[in-house]
């Protein structure tokens, strides 16, 4: 049978294993593959396949046939010794379950080093996988040898089987990935990382690396981190900057929108995804000073076509999470945030709610309820303010337009009635602005003055003019913060414990 019949023949196409071929073609079937894909149903054609050993999220997900060997690396989380064997529980972080392994008094090491496992042991496990008779797994490991790679004292190791609080965890970044909790927040974050590729390739967008040190200020409220090569005796000169390195003063990125925006005037559809930096003196469980944003741009689009995509956006990567992240939802709706999973599926299966900032602020104004910030026009609107319009008021995500021209930044086009632009804000429970966007403005007599009202230095962003003086289009686009995103699908109340390495005023571990 060569690949042309395999190809062509309806069976093979449900069997829920790789099916390969070697140069003669052969079909070839290992158990190793077999189990390493079982859990995708896929079939792969491709006799320089390589496919890595089988990991815990694999093997828990077939039930075998016959009793393949394996070898299986990992952490120990939990070791009891029932006198006749120990049973010992082994993660690798694949998944939020772990494996059961079986090892009996017949392994060379039992007393010596099997019995005195305890929480955190490395440890590589070569043996058979079996159906188990135990409720609660599929499948569990009979241990034929059993090597400890790395010890963990118990004395000393921070990490027990019992809950910790999140303040505690903070204190040990470097072990809290070890956690449920923290290795379930790293495998959705992951999984919305390549969600969010997955959505934009399939829109047509491709990918621009805007650079993390920059001379542009895109938000103009002057908190960027200094970059400089200069030492402290050359800053206190008079006009450092000009003898550093770039000839000028430089700083960590705030933000990559106005480079996106050089190529969405020349690719169409752009977006960056990566660290951004705000040297903000703020110590809240909203605000870190580095963090990832998500910044599409798109040419020939208006502020309609800018909400439309970000809310498909938005509900793509939530169903994505729903789908195959269901077991660290459970973790969170069971000891995190309670109706999780019912807001997540909200978000599916209903449209947005729409409203202008006026009616925003109208209805604000009319609530049966007294808020700490007043409200009034021409504010911006406070988190108090965000989360009751979205919760409170609509009961799903709400998208609020047309915000007062005086606090929003200068690339956002004026709308015609000269008070206020075509700007955007997405409000969600539980975080209140997620998104972040506008129609930029493509006029450029208009963008000129609005940037002298901000005062800034015309010559610095001739470039950005440019745009505008050389075939310029309506364009817009948006940003989404990438941990307020991750706080939303899991229910995490602090920033700081969905992100893998936290930076805060200071605080930089790691």
């Amino acid at each position: 049978m060569n690949w042309q019949e395999v190809c062509a023949d309806p069976h093979l196409h449900d069997l829920p294993y790789k099916i390969e071929l070697n140069e003669q073609g052969q079909i070839l079937m290992s158990p190793v593959r077999l189990y390493h894909s079982a859990f995708q149903g896929e079939i792969i054609l491709n006799c320089d396949a390589f496919s890595m050993k089988p990991r815990i999220k694999e093997l828990l997900a077939v039930i075998p046939a016959a009793e393949p060997q394996i070898e299986l690396c990992g952490w120990v989380k939990t070791c009891r010794d029932s006198g006749s064997l120990c049973f010992i529980e082994i993660t690798d972080g694949s998944c939020l379950a772990g494996l059961q392994v079986i090892a009996e008094p017949s392994l060379n090491n039992y007393e010596s080093e099997v019995r005195r496992l305890s929480t955190g042991c490395a440890v590589k496990v070569c043996g058979r996988l079996t159906a188990s008779p135990a409720k609660g797994q599929a499948v569990e490991l009979r241990a034929e040898s059993l090597s400890v790679i790395g010890l963990a004292d118990p004395e000393n190791y921070p990490l027990q089987k019992k809950r910790h609080s999140f303040e505690f965890l903070r204190s040990i970044s470097h072990l809290r990935p070890r956690t449920n909790a923290f290795g379930a927040v790293a495998r959705i974050r992951s999984e919305l990382n390549f969600a969010i590729h997955r959505f934009f390739r399939e829109q047509g967008f491709i990918q621009v690396h805007t650079p993390i040190i920059t001379t542009s200020d895109c938000e103009g409220a002057g908190e960027m981190f200094t970059v400089t090569a200069l030492t402290a005796e050359q800053l206190r000169q008079p006009e450092p900057f000009q003898q550093d390195f770039f000839g000028r003063r430089a700083g960590l990125t705030v933000s990559g929108q106005l480079q996106a925006e050089i190529f969405a005037l020349s690719h169409g559809r752009v977006y960056t995804f990566g660290p951004t930096f705000r040297a903000e003196n703020s110590n809240t469980s909203r605000h870190l000073a580095e963090f990832w944003m998500l910044e599409p741009e798109m040419a020939f689009c208006d502020l309609s076509d800018d909400m439309e995509i970000a809310e498909a956006l938005i509900k793509d990567l939530v169903g994505t999470v729903l789908r195959n992240c269901a077991d660290e939802l459970d973790l969170f709706e069971r000891f995190i945030s309670k109706g999780l999973l019912n807001k997540l599926e909200t978000v599916l299966s209903q449209p947005f709610a729409r409203m202008t900032y006026s009616e925003a602020v109208a209805a604000l104004e009319h609530a049966d309820r007294k808020f700490d910030f007043p409200v009034q026009w021409g504010t911006d609107l406070q988190s108090e303010h965000e989360r009751f319009l979205c919760e409170e008021l609509t009961g799903r995500p709400l998208i609020v337009t047309d915000y007062p021209k005086q606090i929003k930044p200068f690339y956002m086009r004026l709308n015609d009635d000269g008070r206020t632009v075509a700007a955007m804000d997405i409000l969600v429970p539980g975080i209140g602005e997620l998104v972040g966007g506008s129609q930029r403005e493509e006029r450029l007599d208009l963008l000129e003055g609005r940037m002298c009202a901000a005062g800034l230095d015309m010559e610095e962003y001739s470039w950005y003019l440019d745009l505008r003086r050389f075939g310029s289009v309506p364009h817009a686009g948006f940003g989404l913060g990438f941990e307020r995103l991750v706080q939303f699908v899991t229910g995490m109340s602090n920033i700081r414990d969905v992100i893998p390495f936290p930076r805060t005023p200071g605080s930089a571990p790691c």
